[in-house]
């Protein structure tokens, strides 16, 4: 099922840009103050509006917890068990085996030693080594669930406490006799890491560190209009700052939010919509233009959205400049600058310092309006953005000493920005192009351009059909006076014109501008040539596509004869053979028939300036009579029905042709030779 054109309601795109807009905007609760340490305070006197604390800053609470955390002592936990398993199987084994090894002397001396060492503690090597990496000489050992402070220097190991039991034995005892008794069988470790005390003390003493060191009543007194913002004013705008984006948490408030930023949105959104349907109706009803213009807006506020949220650089970089130049290149000023001013609205939702991004904005895009006025080359772009730069320096400087009063608070990294921003603007020249490919816009810099006599098709044209480059040139002149007269684009005509019938070089003999003596119908049918004839349609579109003009162009080389005849070859078929049926499409042309303005001001100039050239005399009266006969010829052939042409437009159109053909047809006086 085929859907009907313009089917969606043009205010949808509106409602969901403004949503995209909307959804991508920052969700903080933005604090509406924008301040710096050392620089001064831009607004009015500021109050506390509640209670709230004075925070440290993160490398205060930082240090100061890093400080605490020098004197933790993690905690260990001695095992008992260990010490009465171990003891009790050196017993049994003594009675089993070790008696006949060793006396009771040796027995009591290697449980004493026992005893003291399980007492003092028998760590892992792994373990002691990482206390001494971490520079850790004290812990807590638990003991029955008591602790007790212990240096890690009086713990020891199952190697170290075997070394302990061997050198220090009685004189009176033989060590070899201890070796052979396997002391080590009975040594274990009895000291482990208490993780999850040792993590609860320490988140303890943590949060022990308060995380502010102050408080401002509500209604105090912060800081007024010019006063350098020092370290403790800069905390405790800082804490406010906190307090309030603390304030926004939550899903329903920021529900809220998102629903009062997409209405403000949408209301700005909404007076575009007005202003395109009440002044830009051929611009409103198109869906293609509608897209173009929501997108320019809709890649601004992104990329300062993006800018804004994540910090990536200074906003003053963007080149929003850059929006009402290219709408400018396509449509009209006003437009151009209408669209601008939403950008930047909205955009200064988000702006830091939104007073001045507005000042420096909007006068950027009335410099675009009034340097592009007459818009015809590319280095008006260039000089354009020269201009822009220049605007946004002399502002820039002009608002820092009036609101400070002082050339040291001039901020030069400005000078930077704007730098950057002006490089940026420089690619609009090949911005402009990009998107006439995208979308299929002409500008009037590529119609000027094209309008060039010595682009390759017109100098090929004028080299192999010289008449027929003439009657272009003369028809060029005609439609863009009529044209610029009712308000159509005359640069489009002047373009369309001079391109129209470059068909006629497949064929250019046929065609009587560019015969000399011999003509080549005498020897055809009726029919046979008016298909020649007719083919210069056909094959100046192939001509133009192969070339890559742009379809604005193009149409007019469709529809300047629209859906007319070959007059000369019909009339004459039918004056011959007025009994013979006759092939009505044999003798018209392919069409379609014009549908704009700027088309059917070609179509009759054409028409008119071909048949001027066959008045014997060409007075005022004649041109008169010529024009009006081609030109109503026309209406009643209903050649131009689908054209917007008021009866007020075809009486200025004819006007200005029978003006125009007077000056071209002028007689010249005759220079007298001089007498001897």
């Amino acid at each position: 099922m085929k859907l009907k054109s313009y089917s969606i309601p043009s205010v949808i795109y509106f409602i969901v840009s403004a949503l995209l807009i909307a959804y991508f905007f920052p969700r903080e609760g933005k604090f509406r103050y924008q301040f710096y340490e050392g620089k001064p305070w831009r607004y009015g006197l500021l109050t506390a509006p509640s209670d709230f604390p004075i925070y440290k800053t993160d490398e205060e609470v930082k240090a100061e917890k890093d400080s605490v955390l020098k004197n933790f002592e993690p905690y260990y936990r001695l095992d008992t068990k260990t010490e009465n398993n171990e003891i009790a199987k050196l017993r049994t084994n003594y009675n089993a085996t070790l008696h006949s090894k060793a006396t009771p002397a040796y027995m009591q001396y290697i449980e004493k030693s026992l005893i003291y060492l399980y007492n003092k503690g028998i760590i892992s090597p792994q373990a002691l080594e990482d206390l001494k990496k971490e520079d850790i000489f004290k812990v807590n050992l638990l003991e029955n669930n008591i602790a007790r402070p212990c240096y890690i220097s009086d713990f020891f190991t199952v190697k170290t406490a075997y070394e302990y039991i061997i050198n220090n034995c009685p004189s009176h005892l033989d060590k070899t006799v201890l070796q052979s008794c396997d002391i080590n069988n009975y040594l274990e470790e009895n000291i482990t890491y208490d993780q999850a005390t040792s993590e609860k003390v320490r988140t303890d003493i943590l949060q022990s560190v308060s995380i502010s060191n102050g408080m401002v009543q509500a209604g105090e007194r912060i800081v007024d209009r010019g006063e350098i913002i020092d370290n403790h004013t800069y905390n405790v705008l800082r804490s406010l700052k906190t307090v309030h984006e603390s304030k926004t948490g939550g899903t329903q408030r920021q529900s809220i939010i998102l629903a009062g930023q997409f209405v403000l949105v949408f209301g700005i959104m909404f007076c575009f919509w007005l202003y395109l349907w009440s002044f830009r109706p051929r611009i409103f009803h198109n869906k293609k233009n509608t897209f173009f213009l929501l997108s320019c807006i809709f890649t601004g506020c992104i990329q300062t959205e993006l800018c804004v949220t994540y910090g990536l650089f200074n906003i003053y970089i963007l080149p929003y400049a850059i929006v009402p130049i290219v709408i400018r290149t396509f449509f009209d000023s006003r437009t151009a600058l209408f669209t601008h001013l939403v950008t930047i609205l909205i955009c200064s939702l988000m702006a830091p310092f939104p007073h001045e991004f507005l000042i420096l904005q909007i006068i950027a895009g009335m410099v675009v309006t009034f340097s592009l006025k007459e818009l015809s080359q590319r280095s008006q772009l260039i000089r354009c953005a020269l201009f822009i730069f220049m605007s946004y320096t002399i502002v820039y400087i002009s608002l820092t000493i009036y609101q400070e009063a002082d050339f040291k608070k001039i901020n030069w990294m400005m000078m930077l920005y704007f730098g950057i921003n002006f490089i940026l603007l420089m690619f609009t020249y090949v911005l402009v192009y990009m998107l006439e490919k995208t979308f299929g816009y002409v500008s009037s810099i590529t119609l000027v351009e094209l309008s060039n006599i010595n682009t390759p098709i017109l100098k090929k044209l004028s080299e192999t059909c010289p008449g027929t480059f003439q009657h272009s040139l003369q028809v060029s002149i005609l439609a863009s006076e009529a044209a610029a007269k009712i308000g159509a684009d005359s640069q489009l005509v002047r373009t369309g014109a001079m391109y129209h019938d470059i068909g006629k070089m497949s064929n250019p003999v046929f065609f009587t501008e560019n015969q000399s003596s011999v003509n080549p119908h005498d020897k055809l049918a009726f029919d046979e040539s008016a298909q020649i004839i007719i083919s210069h349609i056909t094959e100046g579109v192939k001509i133009a596509e192969k070339a890559g003009l742009p379809k604005a162009v193009i149409n007019f080389i469709r529809t300047h004869h629209g859906r007319g005849k070959a007059k000369y070859f019909y009339n004459s078929f039918k004056n011959q053979y007025p009994d013979k049926e006759i092939d009505e499409e044999a003798f018209t042309y392919p069409g379609p028939n014009p549908f704009s303005k700027e088309t059917a001001v070609l179509m009759m100039a054409d028409s008119v300036e071909a048949a001027s050239r066959s008045l014997k005399e060409h007075t005022e009266e004649g041109i008169q009579q010529l024009v009006n006969k081609i030109i109503d010829s026309q209406i009643a052939d209903g050649l131009l029905r689908n054209t917007p042409l008021t009866y007020k437009d075809v009486e200025t159109i004819k006007n200005v042709f029978v003006e125009k053909l007077k000056i071209m047809y002028h007689t010249r006086i005759s220079y007298p030779d001089l007498k001897k």
